[in-house]
């Protein structure tokens, strides 16, 4: 016997329409290549959105075809987000910060016919376009077209629209259909296509509205920093028209002069962003003295939060939240809310579970198993490899064979306590081997960047003759300050134990960082590689 309720498909779409039903006057603030805010409202995103699904018909797209985005965060990119999906179609977001020969492999493997673009990134799709069979079409995201040497069509996205009829309704379709593609960075090969679906996505965006996740509310203005070409903004294009929250769009204004003054004018309440975004903000509000004048939570996922960090933000009043996941997780999974366990914490033992990666969001599940694929137990103590399952996470990948049983490897090493709080140890490959004892590169990190002089750092591991591998830690120091690497050296004694100290210690001028903001170990190791 079945219930007796309604159906519907659990589609992109509904959000859209229902934020522009029911919080229609909501904001959407985006900063313009010439510093100027763009406003406008989930109503008027609804309504350019049906619109665009005109213009991508009579550009010959169809349900099923790929058409990608080459774009920061604005409210045209998310006018896009909604159209493509909205109408059957993929909405295929691209790095700009891959090589080319990576963006040119992503356009061909997904099979783009159509390409969106901001206007400073038409000269990289103009290096990419001969080299990618499918491309017929490029679309500039602004009034006019700038002069581009191009060996297909290129059209304004402005006035595309204004000549466009907005179609009636969203048509509506199986909740199964993808939605959206999403490339790996491609640090270890080529990158990888991980193909969303509508269903898998709405869900995603309903598990982090919750209260003990994101959150958001009516109320919310809400800075979008983590890029909406990388994991989907991490949901939040999604999940703030869900309730009706504002969003704050920075485009290129990714620096931290910039990011402060669009978080202050417009009042910012909660944003989220990858820890090297923050580190940059921190070290500015200490160069200036200045302060975020209205932001109360920050979320914080890619890699390890660092402990000085969410000990700097909450002196001023802002509680910094840890969460973990990936490309191919949505990328939400985990989160550190507190259960009622934690409330009984006080000091340092509340501390370190705070900077744990968090508890398990209901609907997806984690494991830590050994070598053998056995669960480890819940100890603290015991690490395994972390495994994922659940409705937003990926099965395989596009165009590739599918994952080999439920359980998707994540690549990352952790433990599991007896609260179910999950704390990485590091990732698999990036772990240091010294004498049979494993060494976690990211505990070596946290404590270099709770150094005043240290604006951020990187352990890696170096071959050594004794040994078979030692730590190496690398820093980039603050403007003006110059500490002895051997006093970097000591900072760290005590608070490690003796065997994990580094043995050298250098200090570089920058740190290499991958296209998604995470520091490129791969680079670092190949650069010391004669330690």
């Amino acid at each position: 016997m079945q219930g007796l309720m309604q159906r519907h498909e659990l589609l992109i779409s509904s959000i859209i329409a229902h934020a522009a039903r029911h919080h229609g006057d909501g904001e959407i603030v985006s900063r313009r290549a010439d510093g100027s805010l763009a406003r406008t409202s989930w109503r008027r995103i609804e309504e350019r959105a049906r619109k665009l699904v005109s213009v991508l018909q009579a550009l010959g797209v169809k349900p099923g075809d790929r058409v990608g985005t080459l774009a920061m965060n604005s409210d045209r990119h998310m006018e896009l987000y909604f159209a493509i999906s909205g109408m059957g179609a993929v909405t295929n977001t691209i790095n700009p910060r891959l090589l080319p020969e990576d963006i040119a492999y992503i356009v061909d493997h997904a099979k783009d016919a159509v390409i969106f673009c901001d206007p400073q990134l038409l000269a990289l799709v103009a290096a990419i376009a001969p080299k990618v069979r499918s491309l017929r079409t490029v679309v500039v995201l602004d009034e006019q077209v700038p002069k581009a040497d191009l060996p297909v069509a290129l059209l304004s996205y402005e006035d595309l629209l204004a000549k466009a009829a907005p179609i009636r309704e969203w048509p509506s379709f199986d909740e199964n259909t993808a939605s959206g593609l999403c490339y790996t960075s491609g640090t270890t090969g080529r990158p990888k296509g991980v193909l969303y679906s509508h269903r898998a996505t709405l869900l995603h965006a309903m598990m982090i509205n919750s209260a003990d996740v994101v959150g958001l509310k009516a109320t919310d203005r809400a800075l979008a920093i983590v890029p909406m070409f990388h994991v989907n903004a991490w949901g939040l294009p999604y999940a703030a028209p869900m309730v009706g929250a504002s969003l704050l769009m920075p485009g290129f204004g990714m620096d931290a002069p910039s990011l402060l003054a669009l978080m202050n004018e417009e009042r910012a309440t909660v944003s989220i962003g990858v820890p090297t975004v923050w580190m940059n903000l921190l070290n500015h509000l200490r160069d200036t003295g200045q302060r975020p004048a209205t932001l109360k939570r920050i979320v914080i996922g890619g890699s390890a939060m660092p402990r000085a960090m969410m000990e700097a933000f909450g002196e001023m009043g802002i509680r910094v939240t840890q969460g973990w996941g990936m490309t191919e997780t949505s990328p939400v999974v985990t989160l550190n809310a507190p259960k009622p366990a934690c409330l009984k914490l006080a000091g340092e033992p509340q501390v370190q579970r705070r900077c744990a990666q968090g508890r398990v969001l209901f609907g997806a599940d984690v494991r830590a198993v050994d070598d053998a694929g056995k669960e480890v137990p819940w100890d603290g103590k015991t690490p395994g490899h972390m495994m994922f399952r659940g409705p937003w996470v990926a099965s395989g990948y596009y165009r590739m064979p599918p994952n080999a049983g439920e359980w998707f490897p994540s690549g990352d090493v952790g433990v599991v306590d007896k609260d179910g709080f999950i704390i990485l140890t590091d990732r698999s490959k990036d772990l240091i081997k010294s004498g049979g004892e494993w060494i976690s590169s990211t505990a070596i990190e946290n404590i270099a960047v709770a150094h005043p002089d240290v604006a951020e750092a990187a352990a890696i591991a170096v071959p050594h003759e004794k040994w078979g591998e030692r730590p190496l830690l690398i820093v980039v120091l603050r403007p003006g300050h110059t500490p002895e690497p051997g006093a970097l050296r000591e900072f760290c004694r005590g608070k490690l134990p003796d065997w994990s100290l580094p043995d050298r210690v250098v200090i570089a001028d920058s740190i290499p960082h991958g296209a998604t903001g995470k520091i490129l170990k791969t680079e670092l190791r190949r650069i010391y590689a004669g330690g």
